[in-house]
């Protein structure tokens, strides 16, 4: 039987819910008053439809109907899944005459500077598709207007073409878009379909990320539109508010923003995640955090610092130059879902290849056989036979054992639980390496920095990772196996534009660039839901004279060309360990308007006794010893309990593993922190 029927609205409740759809589990957290309820369910194609199964379970379990939520936040993968997949629109280019191929010659450099047989991705607009048209523009303006006559005689070829999204990209349209704006507002005139132009998607210098970027807003802006006006539709039908969409920058924005702006949903999800740990985790007293989300599919690795997301724009999704502003977050392809295979030197891999959410591992019993890491958890006895993923999916044990058993037999080990070990020992080397391209590799000594492990995976991996890289202290937020989820209710609106302008610091007008900062600064706070309460951040992308790329530096409220100078000294000598006494070039202005989110207050009432037995557990960091591990049902541990390991804390969405050299200790929000210890007990 379930909750007594009530309403948020008979308390006084501010209900809102946040939705994150991945690769095998779609993950929901509904905040109400100090109350938390989250829930897992499996991902579906159409994806709206396991969103809608999602919040329909979360507002059963809490008593409440779908059209008591006041509001709604979501993460997809819609236009990730459309660039992985190549499923995007029939897409053209339009393009000055003579830069046609500008997406296929890309840049000089090479993939893999060693493989000699090293391919870059085919462009998404093939060569037939790729349109010319005479103008000239050059960086100092307009120099060759364009005949709207031309503009319409194109029109007509690609309608003829049958064409589902158009991109526009001229030459220099940064520095004046007037040719590009009549090109594209023609084009808006006389074809039925979306058109992307440059100016509006990425109004920066760099002609190739800047053809390249349009291009994937055009390409996946056809299938954002149809997902997120359908989403829009079922929740007005549900009675629910419209959803706020995030975006790359870890900021939401309302459906029809970034229906006009589809590229700054790339990367959605894992956004969501960093911007849930930063509001979640203090990271006053240790130099930063590092984000470790690990899911059904991929593993995702960011940084924060001084309770801020890093940022950046220059960013890859399957060889594709994006050059929007996005949280900044690795990617490698080691989930829990990761199948395990034998290459042809017999060496064992992880991923990227997943088993998806159908049919999955072998352990959830839907026909999978493929042995993934999941199935190696389970073998190593981290998750039990009674462990109900999702608070619903029981698992096939001898289905998992049965799969790494195969395994053995091509790798050549000695039975499952070797190849299991083997599988887990591969995933945290996959994933440590991550680990250390965003600290060791920039300069972060990451034992300096506390883990903090979400994702339905991630907890069980974490103290291991943490081991293999002298990092102290492990946190795993209460909502961790959903904290993507939650994230989207602690998000902020975020919104930015930016302009290139290319002047020598000391011969800048600062007049001249206070007019652009203000241009800019009106973009985005024409987007903002409430501009009164939008806070307006000021950036400039600098450089030394003769440097091929920037480092952003903020500018305040007048542009003082002397404290720029100094703040760039400062960046460089921060980057790069030096600062040099050479000119300094004003490269791109930038603006961003944040309307300030409400983060919800958690309050953990844990009570009871926690513990529900003990099981079997292997740890190979520790000699691969069998020992007997202490099982409690985390949601039971009251604030101030703690717990010894070897042990298993489950949860309905992830479950987490303390080492035998490991303790944990339950805070007042739920959120455990594991301390590494010395010698293993």
């Amino acid at each position: 039987m379930g909750p007594p029927e009530r309403t948020a609205a008979d308390s006084g409740s501010n209900a809102r819910i946040g939705v994150d759809v991945g690769g095998t589990f779609t993950d929901v957290a509904l905040s109400i008053d100090d109350r938390l309820v989250t829930a897992k369910v499996p991902s579906t194609d159409p994806q709206h439809r396991g969103v809608l199964e999602g919040i329909e379970k979360a507002c059963d379990d809490d008593g409440i109907s779908p059209g008591e939520i006041d509001g709604f936040a979501h993460a997809m993968t819609v236009s990730v899944n459309a660039l992985l997949e190549r499923g995007g629109a029939k897409t053209a280019l339009v393009t000055t005459e003579g830069f046609r191929d500008v997406l296929e010659i890309g840049r000089q450099d090479r993939p893999d500077l060693y493989d000699l047989e090293a391919a870059k991705p085919e462009p998404l607009v093939p060569r037939d598709r790729r349109f010319e048209i005479d103008e000239r523009t050059t960086a100092e303006g307009l120099e060759r207007a364009v005949d709207e006559s031309d503009v319409r005689d194109l029109a007509a070829t690609l309608r003829e073409r049958d064409v589902e999204a158009v991109a526009v990209c001229l030459l220099h349209s940064y520095a004046d878009p007037d040719n590009e704006r009549v090109v594209a507002e023609t084009l808006r005139e006389e074809l039925a379909v979306p058109v992307s132009a440059s100016h509006e998607v990425l109004a920066e210098f760099r002609e190739f990320e800047r053809t390249s970027t349009t291009a994937v807003d055009a390409y996946v802006r056809p299938a954002i539109d149809r997902y997120v006006g359908r989403l829009v539709e079922e929740a007005d039908a549900a009675g629910m508010p419209a959803p706020r969409i995030m975006q790359a920058n870890g900021g939401i924005a309302d459906p029809e923003t970034v229906r006009d702006h589809a590229v700054t949903t790339t990367l959605s999800g894992p956004a969501a995640g960093v911007v849930g740990a930063a509001a979640t985790v203090d990271d006053a007293d240790v130099a930063g955090l590092v984000t470790f989300d690990m899911g059904g599919t991929s593993s995702d690795v960011s940084l924060v610092r001084d309770g801020r997301t890093e940022r950046t724009t220059d960013a890859e999704i399957d060889g594709l130059p994006i050059r929007t502003p996005m949280v900044d977050v690795n990617t490698v392809g080691a989930g829990g879902g990761s199948i395990a295979w034998v290459d042809s030197g017999g060496a064992l891999r992880v991923g990227p290849e997943s088993s998806g959410a159908e049919p999955g591992p072998a352990c959830y019993g839907r026909g999978g056989t493929e042995p993934t890491v999941t199935d190696a958890n389970v073998v190593l006895g981290y998750i039990g036979p009674e462990t109900a993923l999702g608070g619903e999916m029981t698992l096939d044990v001898d289905a998992a054992r049965a799969a790494l058993e195969g395994l053995a037999n091509q790798a050549g080990f000695d039975g499952a639980l070797e190849a299991a070990r083997g599988v887990y020992r591969v995933a945290n080397a996959t994933m440590a390496r991550t680990i250390r391209a965003v600290t060791v590799e920039r300069g972060h000594d990451p034992r300096e920095f506390a883990l903090v492990a979400f994702g339905g995976a991630g907890p069980m991996h974490a103290a291991a990772l943490a081991d293999s890289l002298s990092i102290d202290r492990v946190v795993v937020p209460r909502p961790g196996g959903v904290l993507s989820a939650y994230g989207l209710l602690a998000a902020d609106e975020s919104y930015d534009a930016a302009r290139t302008v290319g002047e020598e610091l000391a011969d800048a007008a600062p007049a001249d660039l206070e007019g652009v900062y203000d241009d800019l600064v009106a973009d985005v706070l024409a987007d903002a839901s409430d501009p009164d309460a939008a806070a307006v951040d000021r950036a400039a992308d600098c450089r030394y004279a003769g440097q091929s790329f920037e480092l952003t530096v903020p500018v305040g409220d007048g542009f003082d060309p002397a404290a720029v100078a100094e703040r760039f000294h400062a960046a460089h000598e921060r980057a790069y360990g030096y600062k040099m006494d050479e000119e300094i070039e004003v490269v791109t202005l930038r603006a961003t308007a944040t309307v300030p989110g409400s983060e919800p207050t958690i309050r953990h009432r844990g009570a009871g006794d926690a513990r529900v037995g003990t099981r079997t557990a292997h740890f190979p960091a520790t000699g691969d010893r069998a020992r007997e591990a202490a099982v409690y049902d985390r949601d039971r541990l009251a604030p101030g309990a703690t717990v010894d390991g070897p042990a298993i804390l489950e949860q309905a969405e992830s479950t987490t593993v303390v080492p035998p050299n490991w303790d944990g200790e339950i805070l007042a929000d739920g959120t455990l922190v594991m301390t590494r210890g010395g010698e293993s007990r």
